[in-house]
């Protein structure tokens, strides 16, 4: 197999997938497309104000390290910080495997 079939068949594809499987985890995706390059504690605050989500920080990091193997995910480091960044191209991928049939 080749080209786009090989997506399929990869691991990526599945890490995408358990990753969105989880709605915390989509939470945190949310969260980070309304604003990008956040720490830790801001995603936790944020999961907490705006979706009721009280988890703890080992929780949310745990969540985070899913999203980063999916490559939904990356971070950078500045200082002690750690910043999130949102990176959508793993769902670009999975839409061009399966795209919209052409309107009537």
């Amino acid at each position: 197999m080749t080209g786009k079939w090989m997506l399929a068949y990869d691991g990526g594809v599945d890490d995408v997938f358990k990753a969105l499987a989880d709605p915390t985890r989509r939470a945190l995706l949310d969260e980070l497309a309304e604003r990008d390059g956040q720490t830790l504690f801001e995603l936790c605050g944020r999961l907490l104000n705006n979706h009721g989500l009280s988890s703890s920080r080992q929780a949310i990091s745990q969540h985070l390290d899913v999203l980063e193997a999916a490559g939904l995910v990356h971070t950078r480091r500045e200082g002690r910080y750690k910043f999130h960044d949102l990176d959508t191209a793993p769902l670009r991928q999975i839409a061009e495997r399966w795209p919209a049939p052409p309107e009537e």
